[in-house]
């Protein structure tokens, strides 16, 4: 059974989500305050994270980066919070998805399949094919999620690195932004999209010698993104 930490402040929405989640088979639980909800998701094991931004103690951005920096399952954003600016600090702290309040709750099931089916997809794919990948100085170990520059291993969030594996193993390919958000996060929702152009910046910043004139991961005017080999 898949399970799922909601860190919310509101007892009523956090039961709402859990009553449509179990109904769907999942094991959910429940944390009202930043403190706890961060330290429960960093001790114990989970499938996924659903959290709210404005949350006592520690906010959902600092739950977020902290996730990261131990795990890559998907985490969704839930908040009344609805400016660009957030859902973009969102994505590049490392989140998967962003739905704004009020929302249907069974979209979120939808979204919570989605996200978990295309993560253990993601995993079963990459072990199945060749676990090490190299492309000049890149190394993309894909069996263990790990990337090395150099011979210098970096930090990717799990969609960073997603992002990074789709584009190496089609290289030289052109994928427009919208191809690239459909594929990697899989949800066509209007206006995420801009979540791409933050990703491929974040890439090039960590796997390009110089982000400004990237070897790699170009920019095609009008076109798109592509990996060149």
């Amino acid at each position: 059974m898949k399970k799922i930490l909601i860190i919310e402040d509101d007892s009523s929405i956090a039961e709402l989500q859990r009553d449509y989640l179990e109904a769907e088979g999942y094991q959910v639980d429940i944390e009202s305050s930043g403190e706890s909800g961060l330290q429960r998701a960093l001790t114990e094991s989970y499938d996924l994270f659903i959290l709210d931004l404005m949350l006592p103690n520690v906010n959902g951005f600092e739950i977020c980066r902290e996730i990261r920096k131990e795990r890559d399952v998907p985490i969704i954003f839930v908040s009344a919070k609805k400016e660009d600016v957030d859902k973009i600090r969102g994505f590049r702290l490392g989140a998967d998805d962003y739905i704004v309040k009020p929302f249907s709750p069974s979209e979120l099931v939808a979204r919570v399949k989605g996200h978990i089916s295309r993560y253990e997809h993601l995993i079963g794919k990459q072990v199945s094919k060749n676990t090490k990948l190299t492309v000049g100085n890149i190394l993309v170990d894909v069996e263990n999620r790990k990337v090395f520059v150099n011979s210098n291993e970096i930090t990717l969030t799990s969609k960073e690195f997603d992002l990074l594996l789709f584009l190496i193993n089609n290289p030289n390919h052109v994928f427009s932004k919208e191809d690239l958000f459909e594929r990697i996060w899989g949800i066509d929702a209007i206006g995420d999209v801009s979540t791409v152009t933050v990703h491929i910046r974040k890439l090039r910043e960590k796997v390009e010698a110089d982000s400004s004139n990237p070897q790699h991961i170009e920019t095609i005017w009008g076109a798109g993104y592509r990996f060149k080999i």
